[in-house]
């Protein structure tokens, strides 16, 4: 009965990233904590050997290769240098003149979820029903027919994170998906990218919550000393959580109820659910390290972070990555001190530092995003290799999603993941020429024919069309 009870609960000890002994004689490492009820059916479009010759390379790591090539094959970076040789058969692209570099990767969206047109039938991205809701998915909100997504791949967008909004201490779980078009999310589930969790601090949560609404008595923070507060007892509740579940599937008591809530926060705790955390004040942010070392789990990245600069010393010590916009600032009072180089500092400071958009229009050129970011810094006595910076779009966000053994750079063996500018792409005047996604052309800006158009912009026929 025992091992039939340990069988029964062993998906949701992997939901968990919690297992314990699987009852027969197996450790606790030994058994895969891998799980997913909603499993990424994504498979890569067809592709043919491709090689890109006489470019400007920027190989997303901090290398430049003038007169470079990328060869392409299975849709996967074969060789990176110059002199390669096409295999017999390529499709050879002559990119004299223009520049080449990994495709860009938007750590922080909310296509799908927000999608376009923007109404209210739409507005899937924040679940408000109480101050913590880790047990919502937002992958189950993102409708893959949102045209955002082809104007995303415009602008050199191959991979992003959708995330839920900020109304939540806990927001629930975000979704990393390829950007190319499908019929379900799940077809463009990044394939083998962790979970995220989404987490907010600051005004967002107290002001939905509070402000004299009182729809969550005992339950709602009205303050930041009550998000604080929010969070611990969350915390407590899921390492208690975590802990019920271990003793049972290590053969001691019953076997705990299930609660989707604490299955997020218990993966959290484990590490196989990294956490985005939305904040802007550097105050902030120092009382969030403290909290995670408090319950032992770690954040990925801080999102929109405007203070940043200020603890980028702290930042770069606890290995968190600061996900900013350019110079967005002063919109609300946590946004205030915003500086505009506020990301080559951080970057300066050792710590990673991430170019993202929040945003259905700046997702079309983060490009011209992170060179603004980058001009500023020069500006400011801070002088960082283009080549160097272009990891604010590429490897960094990769990194902070758990794929950069996947993506994020134009190394062998990964993700042929791959953009052809017309010129350097920190230029106001660069445009995204063509866009491969795992070595398959998504995007050609001199081919109609290779422009996706989604099925909700073909319209409906006028009343003199029908017949």
């Amino acid at each position: 009965m025992k091992k039939l009870l340990l069988s029964a609960g062993l998906g949701v000890c992997l939901a968990l990233g919690a297992c314990g002994g699987s009852g027969d004689g197996k450790k606790k490492d030994d058994v895969p904590r891998v799980f997913d009820p909603f499993p990424s059916t994504y498979a890569a479009y067809p592709s043919a050997p491709t090689l890109i010759t006489n470019a400007t390379v920027l190989d997303g790591k901090g290398g430049l290769i003038e007169g470079g090539s990328v060869l392409i094959e299975g849709g996967k970076i074969m060789a990176v240098g110059t002199d390669l040789t096409a295999p017999e058969g390529a499709v050879t692209v002559n990119a004299a003149g223009k520049w080449v570099t990994p495709g860009i990767i938007d750590n922080h969206s909310h296509l799908g979820a927000y999608p376009s047109p923007g109404v209210d039938a739409h507005g899937d991205g924040n679940e408000v029903s109480g101050p913590v809701t880790a047990e919502v998915w937002v992958e189950h909100s993102v409708w893959p027919q949102d045209p955002g997504f082809t104007r995303a791949l415009a602008g050199g967008i191959t991979s992003l994170q959708i995330l839920p909004g900020s109304a939540n201490l806990f927001g629930g779980r975000g979704v990393v998906l390829k950007n190319v078009p499908a019929r379900s999310v799940q077809e463009m589930k990044f394939p083998g990218a962790p979970h995220t969790l989404k987490m907010a601090c600051g005004e967002n949560p107290k002001r939905v919550y509070g402000y004299g609404r009182g729809a969550f008595p005992g339950g709602a923070p009205y303050s930041r000393m009550g998000n604080v507060a929010g969070y611990r007892t969350a915390w407590i509740e899921a390492t208690d959580y975590k802990k019920k579940w271990d003793k049972f599937l290590d053969g001691e008591g019953e076997q705990p109820a299930r609660n989707l809530e604490l299955e997020t926060l218990a993966g959290a705790l484990n590490g196989d659910i990294l956490v985005h955390m939305h904040c802007y004040r550097a105050d902030e942010m120092a009382v969030i390290l403290d909290l995670s070392k408090e319950f032992g789990y770690k954040v990925a990245s801080f999102h929109h972070a405007v203070e940043a600069y200020k603890i980028a010393d702290k930042l770069a010590e606890y290995g968190t990555c600061s996900s900013m916009w350019a110079d967005w600032w002063g919109f609300k009072m946590e946004a205030y001190d915003g500086i505009r180089e506020n990301i080559p500092m951080v970057h300066n400071a050792g710590a990673c530092a991430i170019v993202h958009s929040d945003s259905d229009i700046g997702i079309q050129r983060l490009n011209q995003e992170a060179a603004k970011a980058w001009s500023d810094g020069k500006r400011a006595g801070i002088d960082i290799p283009i080549e160097v910076a272009w990891q604010w779009l590429s490897l960094n966000p990769a990194k902070s999603l758990g794929i950069e053994d996947k993506t994020g750079s134009l190394e062998p063996g990964k993700m042929a993941d791959v953009v052809v500018w017309s010129a350097n792409p920190f230029s106001v005047y660069a445009q995204a020429e063509q866009v491969y996604i795992d070595g398959a052309l998504m995007y050609d800006r001199n081919d109609p024919a290779i422009q996706p158009v989604m099925d909700f912009e073909l319209g409906q026929p006028g009343e003199g069309d029908k017949k």
